[in-house]
């Protein structure tokens, strides 16, 4: 565990939203991508409009979870990458400390966060209320061999990307679904034929089903 006062990500400020975390049927964690701000998700909340949710919103500092693409080696996005996990499970920890059940707790990333919530997961397997990747993958450079320890115990997990993203690998993507499918996990994957770097409508009508059946 790293100093709280080395991790930059932990002085910056996390964001609410939604129905009260008391009130609320459902918890979704949504992790930005690089350049981006805890504010740029604000866009997907409306869009899946969703009542009896509350939202957690962090923010990475500089913007970005760890330095470098998502291929490179573990050790070239360091000590970022363990500050960035270092947070994830601060956020969890927060709310197992008022005895949410992490069946309540959907795990949503885009882009960079997608890769760091996928990777978080695969290091800490549990039965989730589900695991949202828009457009990433498990973390590490190509023939990394992950370790699959534990059991997911059938959490929805939807993986959606292109076939032509400039950072996402189709590969990584089928790569990051069979990890997750071996380690229990009851997966659904699409991949759009040319769609640009973005989260589509289907991807959006996935994500509210999924959160919609945790309540």
């Amino acid at each position: 565990m790293v100093e709280r006062s080395m991790n930059p990500h932990l002085k910056e400020k996390v964001i609410r939203r939604g129905t009260p975390l008391k009130d609320s049927k459902a918890i979704v964690i949504l992790v930005h991508g690089r350049g981006q701000t805890a504010e740029t998700m604000f866009e997907l909340i409306e869009r899946m409009n969703l009542t009896d949710t509350h939202y957690i919103l962090p923010q990475a500092a500089d913007n970005s979870w760890y330095p470098y693409g998502f291929m490179k080696t573990l050790s070239e996005n360091e000590p970022y990458l363990s500050y960035s996990l270092e947070c994830y499970q601060n956020w969890l920890n927060e709310l197992f400390e008022q005895n949410i059940s992490p069946k309540m707790i959907v795990l949503l990333g885009f882009s960079q966060g997608a890769c760091l919530t996928a990777e978080y997961a695969v290091r800490n397997p549990q039965r989730y209320g589900g695991i949202i990747l828009l457009t990433g993958g498990v973390i590490g450079p190509e023939g990394t061999s992950w370790e699959k320890n534990g059991s997911f115990d059938g959490t929805p997990v939807f993986l959606g990307s292109s076939d032509v993203d400039e950072w996402v690998p189709e590969k990584r993507v089928h790569e990051s679904a069979d990890i997750f499918l071996e380690m229990g996990g009851n997966v659904i994957k699409r991949i759009y034929k040319g769609r640009d770097h973005v989260v589509n409508d289907d991807e959006i009508s996935f994500a509210r089903k999924i959160i919609q059946n945790i309540m």
